[in-house]
């Protein structure tokens, strides 16, 4: 209970701020619709209404605060109407069917995957080099920090056109974009990891006359093991966020950025929310399997609680 209390605590403030923010946020739209409605409203019409405080018309005109928590297409959807499009998208609709979260959070769960796998490798071999190469420390290190100055929605589009033009399509392009995100995180964990042992250590197994490689095997890989899940879990996010981006600049018809994009395109606020909420959910559900996976390990390693 000391743990739930605190967390249903600050949920319930968001939610009850949330609602309390969509009072004013849909209040030009209720008022208009009561007005055309017959209902009388103040002031009367929109072109007076329009540039007035929508806190001021939303005191002026309480009687249509519950028109403000119950529109098609409200600037703020209210907290009931994205879980009620939640549970239609993902309990009420087949798996298969294109109006499934489900199935979109599914083509983008496969880019995530697979460019985190991408990433993950990579950034592991470049800490390996680095470490054990001044030359690459000196060279390799400073373009992958260089590297990720350069905004994702500016880099994807031309990641997309390039693979298009040697004819590779689909799932691949997306996933280096998510690739290109999450290796970075995971080359400085890793590289903090593998030069996180002391001096003491080193020289303790120079003693025993230890090679380079099983300086690395014995002392440097175990010491970087929490570095690296630290990483991971940064990097399942970003690579989340790179797989829904490399859907927008293709004009994707499947996957949660491409419910993003149609939302956007047609005014379905209540879509953008829904498909919002489906990608905290997808990353905190990746990030929990990722600790999972670290509590496992550091257990087995006999670090864990």
């Amino acid at each position: 209970m000391r743990q739930v209390f605190p967390v249903v605590v600050v949920v319930a403030v968001i939610v009850a701020l949330w609602y309390l923010a969509c009072v004013p946020m849909n209040i030009h739209t209720a008022l208009t619709d009561a007005e055309r409605a017959g209902v009388a409203v103040t002031p009367e019409g929109a072109a007076v209404r329009r540039d007035m405080s929508a806190i001021g018309l939303a005191l002026a005109n309480p009687g249509q605060w519950g028109d403000t928590l119950a529109q098609d297409k409200p600037r703020l959807p209210a907290p009931h109407q994205v879980v009620a499009e939640l549970w239609d998208t993902t309990v009420e609709k087949k798996v298969t069917s294109k109006r499934s979260l489900i199935y979109h959070g599914w083509v983008t769960l496969s880019a995530t995957l697979l460019g985190f796998a991408i990433g993950t490798v990579a950034g592991i071999v470049l800490a390996v080099g680095i470490v054990h190469s001044r030359a690459m420390d000196m060279s390799v290190m400073p373009w992958a920090i260089a590297s990720q100055t350069i905004p994702i929605l500016a880099i994807a589009p031309m990641i997309i056109v390039v693979l298009n033009s040697v004819g590779v399509q689909g799932l691949v392009p997306k996933a280096i974009i998510s690739a290109y995100l999450s290796f970075f995180p995971v080359v400085v964990g890793m590289v903090k990891g593998l030069r996180s042992p002391d001096a003491m250590q080193f020289d303790l197994l120079r003693t025993y006359s230890a090679s380079r490689g099983e300086t690395f095997w014995k002392l440097r890989l175990p010491a970087s093991v929490p570095y690296l899940f630290a990483s991971l879990k940064v990097g399942i996010a970003a690579s989340l966020v790179g797989a829904i981006v490399g859907e927008l600049p293709t004009g994707a018809v499947r996957g949660l950025g491409a419910r993003l994009l149609t939302g956007s395109y047609y005014g379905q606020t209540i879509q953008i929310w829904s498909a919002l909420f489906a990608t905290a959910i997808l990353a905190a559900i990746l990030v929990a399997l990722i600790a999972g996976m670290e509590r496992a390990t550091l257990r087995r390693m006999g670090l864990g609680r």
